[in-house]
This record gives C-alpha cells, structure tokens and sequence, in this order.
C-alpha cells in the first residue's frame, strides 16, 4: 500500500529555491511521487510513497520556520498514483490572478465538518457554494449546492458577479476538494460585499473523513491517477478522458463514444462533425492566403525548365520552339540577348548551345503582377490520403504562361505546407468543379493510375450554343498532340491521340441553348470544348472555342467575364485507403 498525502498552508516563505534543492533531495531518497509547489505565500503538496518517507518528508517540512503545524489529509491507495516527482517555484500555490488576497494574513471563518453536518441535519437556512471547476462537479457534490460552472479557478472572481444580490446578506458555506481555494475565494468574495461566508475546513476529504457521505451525492474528484474518492476515501472506478480530462463514471466508460486515449461522451465528435471542421478551417485558410491575391505585387518570376532524355543535344532554341510551338523563333534569340535564359549560377545562356539530359536552367520574366483569378476554392473532404477541393473559374490550376502565384497549386502550397498537394488530374482554367489531389507520393502511385486509364467515371455539365439535335451520342474525333494558336488543340484525324466522349441532353433552353451531360472516357487536353467545338456546338462563354471553328484571341477569361459553362460536377473512384469506391459531387455554380 501506498501513503498519500494531501496538503497546504500558506505562510511567508522565503530562498525557494534552495528549500527546493532540499525537497527534491529528500524525496528523491525517499522515492516519493507526486507535486509540491512552492511560492512566497506558501506551500501546496500532493505527495504519495512508503509510510517511512512520507513521514521523513513531513519532518523536514514541519522544520521549516511557519510550517511546524503543517497537517495534510492522509489516504492510502494499492499502486503510486503519481508519475514522477516535480517541486516548483510559482507565483502562487492556487493559481487566482487576484492582487491584494493574502490568506497567511486573513481568510474566511471556518467551519467544521461537523457542524457543517449539524446545520444540514437541522434544515438550516444557508447556500452552499463549490468552487470547483465544472469537470469535478460531474462526479459529486454536496445536495442542493450551488454551482459556478467554471473550467478554472482564475474565473471565478467573474462566476461570482453572476450571483444573486440577495446572496450578499445571506449565511454561504462554500466548499473545495482540501480547502486550498476557499482560503482564496472567501476575502475576494468579502471583498466584494458578502458579509456572511464560512470555508469547509479541509474541504470535502475531511469532511468525507469525519462524517462519510451524509448530505453529498457521488464521489470526489481528486488530482491524481486515482480520478475519484468516494465518502470512505476509496478509489473508485471513475476514470478520466486524456483529451478533454472529463471525469468518467463507470457508465461514461461504457459509452461507445468513450475511447481510451481518443474521445469519450462529452468531447466525442462524429466523423461528420470533424470533417467538417476540418473543412472550414482549410477554406478560411485559403481565404487568408488568397487576400491579397498572392501576385498581385510585382514580382520578378523565374520559371524553371528542365531538359529531358530526348531533348538532350538540340540547341536552346529548338528545345523552346519544341515546347512553344506556337512561339516565333525569333523571340527566343531575343530573349536570350536579353539575358533572360540564365543557369542556376545565374549565368547567361545563348540560344545556340547544346543542352545536355537533366540540365535545368531558368526563364526570367520581366517584373510584373499576375492576371486577377477568382481564389473562392472550397475543400469539400479531407482525409489521411486525398483532398477533394471544388476549383472555382477562371484560375489555372499549374503555373502557365501569365500565372505563376495565381495558381491552384500555389495557394494550396501555401496552405497545406510543408506538405505539397498532388493533382491526381487537371481541369482547364475556365472550368470549374472537382479536383482531388493525394497527400502524399505514396497515394499518388495508387490513385493518378486510375485517371490516366480511364477507370475513374467523370461526369461534367455544360451548356453549349444552340439545340443539339440528339438526345445522346458519342464524340470518338481524336485530339491533335500539338498545341496551335494560344495552346489550342483541334480534331486530328491522321495524327491525333485517341478521344472519346459520350453525351446526353439534360434540357433545351427557350434561350437557345442546350444543357448536356458529358463522360469522357479519355482524358485529352480540352476534350470536352474540342469534341462539342467540331460538331458546331461549343461550349457557352469558352473563350478559345469559338463558333465556326473559330479560335479566340484568348485563353483564360478574366474574373468579370461572363463564364464558360463547362462544369466538372461528379467523379467516382477506388478510394487509395478503403479500396473501395467513393462518389463525390460539386456544388452547382451560378450560372448552373
């Protein structure tokens, strides 16, 4: 059996930190376990160990000038409830954040447990007032008394101006676990103009101690691993949440919401609850990060390029005009001259060298602020191994062309680092809808693989000029593998990449119009614009796919433009961690 010890006193006490020297000494021989606290207004201990230490620990405090009638609550427990042995130096031993309080120099009469007793077997007219913290008040207190409903001590000053003013004129014994805060809370509430407070001496545990459980209900909290006493000063079976350090009853512990180390009944959360704060925590993220638009200030932004295996021997200029297409080849010689192609030295480069595999060099563009986007990104699931996020219009999704920090992946490298987000696929700048990224490289080995082989069932919504004729048909007209005019591709029927899209019409507008369903079973660039685009159809507000087969004078629309109304609205896919298929679905937009 173990020998606990619980106890205070206040007195002034002076060299702290060599009585902690001593003390730390002392228990240390002893092998005792548990808290004492030591500040200049006095002593606070809660100690446990072998019947002999406690007591050579007890004759040194009682050596110590004010300590000699130091007279803690004894109990006994079969295991230490303690972890390790701690002596601090505090500000004060019960920690109240009130100036002027003194309890060595004043506190409140005290009344016995005995004649607490008397007064409550008599039916006397008085209010008992627990100080406690809410939590302890879960597991017992006194019958009809008076709760404050606090999380800590520092709030009662304020819990008390919440009081009846009647209360003011009227006998209140208030009560504690040992007495310790009541030394405080009586002169502060005398202070502010009670006149008749009694303190419990020694708290519930004496009172448990002299009169058993008489007038209370349930068991005592104390601070230790032991949770509860109950009126014999027993360990009880109550147990305490490590998250939120509820008290548990033994009925708590049979929730199914009470999981060890977890949650239990009162700070339990439902998988709903935490998603979806989770996801509001993330979308006021992306709104912190995106307010001011991250380039909206000039900047001066070095694009990097890396030579690949195939590449390696052309000049300079070949490898840009292979990548740039649709780049005159004379703005790369001038680009160079300009010195805006340097090394990671920094070092020029001129647009006849010989390029080697794995080389990487930089493109410096003039200083200047980015295109507006719209960054309204909004999460809509988030888990161990995807983010799912609907992607608003018009905001490019990588860094291109005029954008480099207005970009998708930009802003959710800001959010989620150092973690770095993977798009397990793309969606064009002026489309909007669902995007799902991996967390990690990991889960994107298991879930890119599924979009570049068509085994994940898209679903977008558009709206395309004038009334299709059919109310469902396939698009197979293959995709040209070479960028034209602003990056535009078209229908290549000699040399063009397999495509293939199925349609189904949705509603005939009275304004001429046609709402279609669309599930490419391929994933070419533009696919969707393209296949609509060939048969006379685009897609309204698509900037680049113009009726007529005509092509724009530009590729992403401006935040006030009307929209391109091409909507990625379902996509269902085996989920990285479950192995099993998931179906998530976007918000409709406006204009849907």
């Amino acid at each position: 059996m173990y020998t606990n010890i619980a106890g205070y006193h206040f007195v002034a006490l002076s060299d702290l930190k060599s009585l902690r020297e001593r003390l730390l000494a002392v228990c240390g021989a002893g092998l005792l376990k548990g808290t004492i606290l030591l500040s200049e207004e006095g002593i606070n201990l809660f100690v446990a160990g072998a019947e002999a230490s406690i007591s050579d620990l007890l004759g040194t405090l009682r050596g110590i000038p004010g300590l000699e009638n130091l007279a803690p609550k004894f109990s006994a427990s079969a295991s230490q409830p303690f972890r390790r042995m701690v002596v601090r130096i505090k500000k004060e031993i019960i920690a109240f954040g009130v100036e002027g309080i003194a309890p060595a120099r004043k506190t409140s009469p005290k009344l016995a447990p005995a004649i607490l007793k008397q007064w409550l077997d008599e039916g006397r007219e008085i209010t008992l007032l627990d100080t406690r913290n809410d939590y302890e008040v879960k597991l017992g207190t006194f019958r009809g008394a008076t709760t404050l409903g606090i999380g800590n001590f520092r709030q009662f000053p304020g819990a008390i101006h919440s009081l009846p003013q009647e209360l003011k004129n009227q006998p209140i014994v208030m009560f504690c676990t040992g007495g310790i805060r009541c030394e405080k809370a009586g002169p502060y509430m005398e202070r502010e103009g009670f006149r008749s407070v009694f303190q419990l001496d020694g708290g519930i545990l004496k009172y448990f101690e002299e009169c058993g459980g008489t007038h209370y209900d349930g068991e005592c909290f104390v601070f230790d691993q032991r949770v509860g006493v109950d009126p014999a000063l027993q360990e009880t079976n109550s147990a305490q949440c490590f998250v939120c350090q509820t008290p548990l009853t033994s009925a708590d512990q049979l929730d199914p919401r009470y999981v060890p180390s977890v949650s239990c009944p009162t700070c339990y959360k439902s998988p709903a609850t935490q998603m979806a704060e989770r996801v509001a925590a993330r979308t006021a993220a992306i709104a912190r990060a995106t307010d001011p638009l991250p380039g909206a200030l000039p900047y001066e932004n070095r694009r990097p390029l890396t030579v690949s295996a195939a590449s390696a021997g052309q000049t300079l200029r070949a490898f840009l005009c292979a990548i740039f297409a649709h780049v005159p080849e004379a703005f790369w010689d001038e680009a160079c001259e300009q010195g805006r192609f340097v090394d990671a030295e920094g070092m020029r480069l001129d647009s006849t060298m010989t390029l080697r595999a794995g080389q990487r060099f930089f493109q410096i563009q003039a200083v200047a602020s980015e295109p507006a986007v719209n960054p309204d990104v909004r999460i809509l699931h988030e888990d161990e191994a995807i983010v799912v996020l609907q992607k608003p219009a018009p905001l490019p999704m990588h860094p291109c062309g005029r954008f480099n920090r207005n970009t998708l992946l930009s802003v959710l490298d800001m959010v989620y680092a150092p973690m770095k987000l993977r798009p397990a696929h793309r969606l064009d700048a002026n489309t909007t809808g669902l995007v799902v990224c991996a967390r990690t490289r990991h889960f994107a080995r298991l879930l890119q693989p599924q979009f570049e082989n068509g085994l994940v069932k898209k679903t977008y919504i558009a709206e395309v000029v004038g009334h299709l004729e059919q109310n469902a048909f396939t698009s197979e007209a293959p995709v040209s593998t070479s960028p034209g005019v602003l990056g535009t591709r078209a229908v290549d029927d000699a040399h063009g990449l397999p495509a293939r899209t199925d349609f189904t019409v949705l509603e005939r507008t009275a304004h001429g119009t046609t709402l279609v369903e669309a599930r490419p079973q391929s994933g070419r660039t533009n696919q969707i614009r393209i296949h609509l685009w060939q048969i006379g159809h685009p897609v309204c507000g698509d900037p680049a796919y113009l009726p007529g087969l005509q092509v724009g004078s530009v590729m992403t629309l401006s935040p006030g433009d009307a929209p391109m109304r091409l909507h990625a609205s379902k996509l269902v896919f085996i989920h990285p961690i479950i192995q099993d298929e998931v179906q998530f679905e976007a918000h409709s937009p406006v204009w849907l």
